[in-house]
Parts: structure tokens; sequence; C-alpha cells
């Protein structure tokens, strides 16, 4: 395949995979070579698998089968144009709305939509930062650097790594519509959920962690500012509790893993980072999807302690130390080698943003 094939139509899509499938490849290499040349205009891998296990049963033709009763003249050019033209100007008009302009079934507006002009329709994600090309480069230079540090030798690897991030932990956080679906019988009425505003008490809890569990917490007393010079004593803190709890792993070399918040970036935490003899770890900025403390140390704690109320900051505290605490070495490690795979597909995105990725 080349570049000057990026603008094919359904019936050479077909004719492409059916000369891979000759040549003895399986559909997820058709799939990942289409893309890799044609990028955003590739066929969905669903059509990719469709056909080649079509020609791979003995199938030559790259026509369409005849169907019964199919209206033929509402199918046309004429027509794929003009709602390539409706659909290009304005990418969230509706299935009845262009069946009304064109006086045609909503059913073979989508027909069109979908064989023809090979469109789905998706929503929007949400991402905490829109990425210039300069922060996407920044990720993915990251991440490769992050992919060879660990080579061959992850457990190793993410054995000496040591890292921190803050969160807001609430007295009360109501669960989502979500998390508190349950289960009724056929004919019952849904439970009611009443809609009620989260605590406004809240304490800010540090966490430094490893692969084998919590090393400290620190919860920044009520009318406190975090900034540098708190933060600062907070590292002597952690490195202190390595000594104490994590014999030998100072002398291995810790790999420190934080974000880039203005705290930890300060000259005061700068100086007192180096004084540690830790060795930082590049985080690139706006990443919390490259963050373990958000994409899963915080996000596992909320989710346990949603929906719980707590009398007072005490009663909260035990329950975030009593969820770590019943954890096993295997939860954090695996929390840890998660980065690995997330870095991965961040390059395979090529610096963009990833979906949730268990």
């Amino acid at each position: 395949m080349s570049a000057e094939s990026s603008n094919l139509g359904n019936i050479e899509y077909r004719a492409v995979i059916k000369s891979f499938v000759k040549k003895g490849k399986t559909p997820k290499q058709i799939f990942e070579d289409m893309v890799s040349v044609l990028q955003e205009s590739a066929p969905s891998y669903t059509m990719v698998k469709k056909w080649a296990r079509l020609f791979q049963q003995g199938r030559e033709s790259c026509e369409d089968d005849p169907r019964p009763g199919r209206p033929v003249t509402v199918v046309t050019e004429e027509n794929v144009r003009k709602i390539e033209k409706l659909v290009l100007a304005d990418q969230r008009i509706k299935l009845w709305q262009i069946a009304e302009e064109l006086q045609i079934s909503k059913d073979r507006v989508g027909e069109i939509i979908h064989e023809n002009m090979n469109m789905r329709e998706i929503s929007a994600r949400w991402v905490p930062k829109m990425l210039t090309p300069f922060d996407k480069q920044r990720r993915l230079q990251t991440s490769k650097d992050f992919l060879e540090l660990v080579g061959d030798n992850i457990d190793e690897i993410c054995d000496r790594i040591l890292t921190v991030d803050e969160t807001w932990v609430r007295q009360y956080d109501p669960e989502s519509k979500q998390e508190s679906m349950q289960w009724t019988k056929k004919g019952e009425r849904p439970p009611k959920k009443f809609k009620v505003q989260k605590s406004a008490s809240k304490l800010m809890a540090t966490i430094f962690w490893d692969s084998e569990g919590v090393l400290l917490i620190d919860y920044l007393p009520k009318g406190t500012t975090m900034n540098g010079q708190y933060y600062a004593n907070l590292l002597a803190q952690a490195r202190e509790a390595v000594v104490q709890k994590r014999r030998g792993k100072l002398s291995r070399g810790v790999l420190f893993l934080q974000d880039n918040a203005s705290v930890h970036t300060a000259r005061v935490s700068r100086q007192a980072l180096k004084d540690t003899g830790f060795s930082e770890i590049d985080h690139p900025p706006y990443s919390p999807d490259l963050a373990p403390g958000d994409y899963f140390l915080f996000s596992n704690l909320k989710k346990e302690l949603r929906g719980r109320r707590f009398a007072d900051d005490n009663q909260m505290k035990m329950a975030v130390e009593s969820h770590f605490d019943c954890k096993e070495k295997e939860y954090f490690l695996g929390g840890l080698k998660a980065l690995y795979t997330r870095c991965e597909k961040c390059i395979s995105l090529e610096g963009d943003y990833i979906e949730k990725l268990k």
C-alpha cells in the first residue's frame, strides 16, 4: 500500500483486504497495515474482520450481495454526496433530520453513512487539556524513555520506584449514578436517588507509596497552605520512611516519580529532592493518565469511600489507612506496572491522551 491509496471506497478497501488475505495475513495484521497508511481514512476493524473471513471462506467478489426488496434508487451517488455535505456541515446532525431534509427513510440514511461513507457516531471524551504538538511530543518522549529504562526488568525497576501525589478526601462524597446501580426484578420500581452535595469538610492527603505499599500519609492541617517549604519537609520525612521501612532500597537507588505541580517544582523542593539522593523519573505536564496516583491509587480509594459518611476527620483518616492496610503487595506493584502499558498506549497514540485502561 502507498500514501496515494489513502482515499479509497468500500470496494477498493475490500480489494486490498482480499489481496492481503491471499498473502496469508490475519485480520489484525491487515487492519494495522491499513491504519498505518490510511490513518483516519482506514476502514473499521469490524469491516476488515468481516471481509477477511469471507475471502478466507472462498469469496471472490468485492461487491455487496443484492438485498431482497432493497430500494436501490435511494442509495445513489447523488444522495451520498448530499448526505456527506450535510454531515460535514454539522457533525452533530441527527439521522431523522437528514431523512426529513432529503425525504428518504432514516434506515437508508444510516446505511449510507455507515456503509458508503464509512462513518460512525461517537461521543466526545473528557481530557484534562487540549494538548499542543509540543505537549504530545513531550509525552511521547517521556513514555519512550520509561520503556527504555524498564527494558526487560519491569519488576526490578518498579521495586525501585517511589511515587507521590496529593488528593482531597471528604467526610462525605456521594456515589455517582453508575456506582449506585443495583439489581431489581422485572416490574419493580427503580430505587430513588436524591441529589446530595459533597461535604464541605475535606482534608488534603499527600501519599508516598511504592511497590510494597504506602510509606507515608500526610494530612495538611486546616488553615495551612501547601507550599514548597512544606513539601520539602515531607520529602525529608519520606526519605526517613524509606530508611526505616525499606531496608536496602536507598542503596539500590530510589527512582522518584512526581507530577509537575508548582510545589513540586519550587526551588526549595528541588533542593530537598536533591538532598534525598533520589533519582527523579521525568513526568510530562498535564498527564494524570500517566500518574500512578491518579489512574490507580486515588481512583480506587475514592471509589471505596464514596457514599460513606464520617463523623469527623479522624474517622475519615482511619478509613483511608484501613483501605491501604488490607491491600497485598501485589496490589501496589500492579498499579506501578500499569504505567508500562500506559506508556506503550501513549506511544501508539503519538502522545495523545489514552482511554481508560486498567
